[in-house]
């Protein structure tokens, strides 16, 4: 049972590391109806362009290596840097191509994919970095009904995060004007526009958000996995998911996250001694296949009825 346990909150645990990529997704679909396959390609550029600068601003500045203030510098940067990278985006990118079929939206986020994962590794090298954020990946334990569970520091930190993120996008959609524009557009864009809700710049704040969430889902990756060309491949582990959750609930992606998360670890512990290993990283992909046939929008998405 207490493995059991511990098993289950550490796959709890990875899974709203996977919520975060996911929360991307879902921001940008949410407002443009576009899936955009570069979020990983985003959430690498992110966290080189953070590291690149932390080993930069000493040189330039004359500050100390490893200070604070140049963590928080090289994050501000950072931030500047994704927000010109998500305003050029809907500049350059989706604002030509409004009104084009889905599939032609899509074909264009794969193009970004390449050259974002060129620009950033032009810029800063392709070398495997590592990221510290000052938090020991140790175990801390605890008694729960006799049972002494140990989890891991670094995850607890993550989730932490991840759920001030998640609240802090849920106060700005429900209690920001810009969040009710965003739901409006959501909704319809022809009638967003219609009562003057401007679409454009709607477009650019969701993209300039989800250029900080993938700061951030950088960041805690690439402190765990290190700052690598690896971490485009994140986007992947966001598809399923998207698919249990839904791509256009913020709620969905985190319980989509953590169903993915607790299912991959315990079926690795527990089904992989019989059929082999690698299970953890082709199981998440059955078990979103399996539930697409029974409810292909997701838990949290919305259903879509055609009338003919």
């Amino acid at each position: 049972m207490q493995f059991f346990i511990e098993v289950l909150i550490g796959g709890l645990l990875s899974g709203v590391m996977y919520a975060l990529v996911a929360l991307g997704f879902v921001l940008i679909y949410k407002a443009s109806g576009v899936f955009n396959f570069a979020q990983g390609a985003m959430v690498f550029f992110a966290a080189l362009t953070f590291v690149g600068f932390q080993e930069v601003l000493p040189g330039w500045l004359g500050l100390e290596a490893g200070s604070n203030t140049v963590f928080w510098l090289a994050f501000l940067l950072a931030f500047i840097a994704m927000i010109v990278l998500g305003v050029a985006t809907e500049r350059i990118v989706l604002r030509p191509l409004v009104n084009q079929p889905h599939i032609t939206l899509f074909m264009a986020t794969i193009g970004l994919t390449y050259l974002v994962e060129g620009v950033a590794q032009m810029v800063w090298g392709a070398n495997v970095r590592g990221l510290d954020l000052g938090i020991v990946d140790e175990p801390i334990a605890w008694l729960m009904d006799n049972y002494e569970i140990g989890v891991s520091k670094f995850d607890l930190f993550a989730a932490g995060v991840a759920a001030s993120l998640v609240a802090l996008l849920a106060l700005l959609f429900q209690y920001t004007k810009v969040g009710r524009a965003l739901r409006a557009v959501a909704d319809d864009h022809q009638a967003a526009l219609s009562i003057g809700i401007p679409l454009q710049t709607i477009w650019r704040v969701v993209w300039a958000v989800a250029g900080f969430v993938a700061l951030v889902a950088g960041m805690i990756w690439g402190a765990r996995n290190g700052v690598q060309f690896a971490l485009t491949f994140t986007a992947l582990k966001a598809l399923p998911v998207l698919i249990l959750g839904g791509f256009t609930s913020v709620p969905g992606a985190i319980i989509g996250g953590l169903i993915i998360g607790a299912s991959e670890k315990l079926a690795e512990v527990y089904v992989g001694p019989y059929v082999g290993g690698g299970i953890e990283g082709w199981f998440p992909y059955m078990l979103a296949l399996a539930f697409l046939l029974v409810r292909p929008e997701g838990l949290f998405g919305e259903k879509h009825i055609d009338r003919v």
